[in-house]
């Protein structure tokens, strides 16, 4: 009798083990086939699914590649601070491939890690980045055709990964003299990708788009609103606008700035208040440009393809300028916008994740090189203190560097390092 009642224990026993071990694959199954299913149209605008621009280079050029490892170390950091999805730029770099193959190993290791990514392939006008003047009216057509083409490579390669490809960044403003090109040259490249979805060569649900400035996009100087911008708003997908503050503290210092009135309260308050009209000066600049937008294609979603701000700066930003770059403002405007951008279902891919130094070499402490939440060492900068409070990235890495504070977390001592901008002058 009590040999039989063992067996049947054992029986029930490998009966649980059984139903345990099948509800486990059933949920890993079920969370593999959602990845797989979920669409652009349902991550864009869900604040569960925060975006981010990632470039990984952690030395001075970028002919030394990040390795898998490294990427992998990055993409841990980077979910852990609850990003989902990724912006990339271009795909002649071997790190666009690597990212993917990346990404596949974590999601094969841990079946409920989630990232998607915003495949950027770079546009060029004719003879850009050469000694021979840019030619503007015409492109760089097998340097953009091997962009376009390696890209959708990759998309069908990682159909569960790559939700969404840009062409082009900040390829039709004006101000980007080294390779800007016409509206016609995108709309050309945007439609080729169209068309090879309604071909079926294409995920039908994978979505395209051109991520540029938002003047470019219509919302400034009326000079950019012609026929091909207008085709090409709706032929994209949805929008991906550009809109950069703390470069217009320079350029156009309407808004920037402390009032006299101002003067007399602590530094941090007066300096919250300069970065809240920063923030609704990228806001206007979005809403202007989704009002011409709509005015062609009412249903058109907007999102911010790019938006950031530099904690340190030696040029027109730094002490001897407009006094903008620092870790106390780059928090502020990280946090304001975040806070903004979630409320509005709007997608916010900040730039950047990480610092990167090969982007202005001649001057270390050139604001390009410090967009950077984290530093290239793994120092989260304060816009992340609360983070790395909550004990987000414990056991987590880069460079062989576990994550801790800027300035060992000592708010007055980051202040210190802090400058007061302009005095602003009502009008």
């Amino acid at each position: 009798m009590l040999k039989r009642a063992n067996i049947y224990i054992q029986l029930a026993a490998l009966l649980i083990l059984s139903i345990s071990c099948n509800s486990k694959q059933e949920k890993k199954d079920k969370l593999q086939h959602m990845t797989q299913s979920i669409t652009a149209s349902q991550i864009l605008g869900d604040s569960n699914y925060r975006a981010i621009s990632y470039g990984g280079y952690r030395d001075s050029t970028r002919d030394v590649q990040p390795t898998i490892s490294e990427l992998k170390d990055d993409m841990r950091i980077l979910s852990a601070m609850g990003i989902k999805v990724l912006r990339t730029y271009n795909t002649k770099l071997k790190k666009a491939s690597n990212l993917l193959q990346a990404i596949s190993e974590l999601k094969k290791e841990d079946s409920g890690f989630e990232m998607y990514v915003m495949l950027g392939a770079w546009i060029n006008c004719k003879d850009a980045w050469t000694d021979i003047p840019p030619n503007h009216e015409e492109e760089d057509e097998a340097g953009n055709k091997a962009e376009i083409l390696r890209a959708v490579e990759l998309a069908r390669a990682y159909p569960d990964i790559v939700k969404i490809i840009a062409v082009g960044n900040e390829a039709m403003v004006k101000w980007a003299e080294n390779y800007y090109v016409q509206p016609s040259v995108i709309l050309k490249w945007v439609n080729y990708l169209q068309n090879l979805k309604s071909e079926g060569q294409l995920e039908s649900n994978l979505w395209i788009t051109s991520s540029d400035n938002f003047a470019s996009w219509g919302g400034g100087d009326s000079l950019y609103h012609c026929s091909d911008l207008e085709k090409l708003i709706k032929a994209v997908d949805f929008v991906s606008l550009h809109t950069y503050p703390m470069h217009d503290t320079h350029y156009h210092p309407v808004f920037w700035g402390v009032l006299e009135s101002e003067l007399h309260i602590k530094k941090s308050k007066a300096i919250e208040r300069a970065m809240k009209r920063a923030v609704l000066y990228a806001q206007k600049q979005y809403h202007t440009t989704k009002k011409y937008i709509h005015s062609i294609d009412s249903t058109k979603p907007i999102h911010i393809g790019e938006t950031g701000w530099a904690s340190e700066s030696t040029g027109h930003y730094g002490a001897e300028g407009s006094k903008a770059c620092d870790e106390y403002k780059e928090g502020l405007y990280y946090m304001m916008m975040r806070k903004w951008t979630d409320k509005e279902r709007i997608s916010c891919f900040y730039f950047e994740a990480f610092n990167e130094k090969w982007k202005d070499q001649t001057d270390p402490k050139g604001s390009e090189n410090h967009f950077g939440l984290f530093k290239i060492n793994g120092e989260a900068k304060y816009a992340l203190w609360n983070e790395v409070d909550k004990g987000l990235f414990e056991g987590l890495s880069r460079n062989g560097n576990p994550i801790k504070k800027t300035y060992q977390g000592n708010f007055d001592k980051m202040l210190e390092d802090v400058e007061l901008p302009p005095i602003k002058q009502l009008r």
